[in-house]
C-alpha cells in the first residue's frame, strides 16, 4: 500500500515525489501498530527523520494523510471485484461476483488489518473524498455489467439504468461500506449468495 492511490486526495508537493511515498508508507506502519487517533504527525516526522514542517510540504494534515492510505485500502478491494467481475463469463455470473468478492476482499481488510480499517470506518463516517470516489466507481461498475446484460438479453431494459445500479449498490452496501460491514459480520458467509440471487432475479426480463 506504499503506491499513492489516483483519487484525488488532497496533498502539496510533486505528486510522484519519493518522500510522499515514504510518508504513506510510515504513516501506514504507525496507523497499523498504533492506530490513526493516537498517531501524529510528530510521530511519523520522527519515523522518517523529517521535520513537520517538511511532512506538511507534502500534506496539508494528518487527514490527507489518512485519505491516502484509506484510498489504498479502496483500492485493493476494488481491484479484487474488478478482477473477478472480468474473470466472470456471463453478466449475471459478474454480478453474483461483485457481492461475493466485494465482501470477501472487505472482510479480509477487517479482519487481518484492523487498525487499517478502522481508519476506513472513520473515513465513512465523516464521508471523506476517498470513500466518494470509491463509492462512485463501484456504482460505475454495477452500470457497466447492467449495461452489458440488457445487451446480451439476461436483464430488464424497463427501469432507467442509474436507478438499477442505484438500488443494487444500496443492497451491497452494508457489506461494501467499511462503517456498515462491522454491524453484518454476522450475515457475511450467506448475505452475497441470498442478495444476489435475489437482485437477479428482480432483473429477469
Amino acid at each position: 500500500m506504499k503506491k499513492a492511490s489516483t483519487s484525488p486526495i488532497p496533498a502539496r508537493g510533486p505528486a510522484d515525489h519519493e518522500v510522499r511515498d515514504q510518508i504513506i508508507a510510515a504513516a501506514t506502519e504507525h496507523f497499523s501498530r498504533y492506530g490513526y487517533e493516537k498517531t501524529t504527525v510528530s510521530d511519523l516526522a520522527k519515523a522518517i527523520g523529517f521535520s513537520k514542517a517538511y511532512i506538511y510540504k507534502f500534506f496539508e494534515s494528518k487527514q490527507a494523510i489518512g485519505e491516502m492510505i484509506c484510498a489504498n485500502c479502496l483500492h485493493e478491494i476494488e481491484s479484487d471485484v474488478r478482477a473477478a467481475v472480468a474473470e466472470a463469463g456471463l453478466p449475471p455470473e459478474k454480478l453474483r461476483r461483485m457481492f461475493k468478492v466485494s465482501t470477501e476482499a472487505s472482510l479480509r481488510l477487517f479482519f487481518q488489518d484492523r487498525k487499517l480499517y478502522d481508519i476506513a470506518a472513520s473515513a465513512a463516517t465523516e464521508n471523506w473524498q476517498a470513500v466518494q470516489a470509491y463509492e462512485a466507481r463501484v456504482q460505475n461498475l454495477l452500470q457497466d455489467v447492467l449495461q452489458e446484460g440488457r445487451q446480451s438479453g439476461d436483464f430488464e431494459r424497463k427501469t432507467p439504468l442509474d436507478e438499477t445500479a442505484m438500488a443494487i449498490y444500496l443492497v451491497m452496501r452494508p457489506y461494501l461500506n467499511p462503517l456498515l460491514l462491522q454491524y453484518n459480520l454476522d450475515t457475511t458467509e450467506l448475505a452475497p449468495a441470498q442478495l444476489s440471487s435475489l437482485v437477479l432475479r428482480s432483473l429477469s426480463p
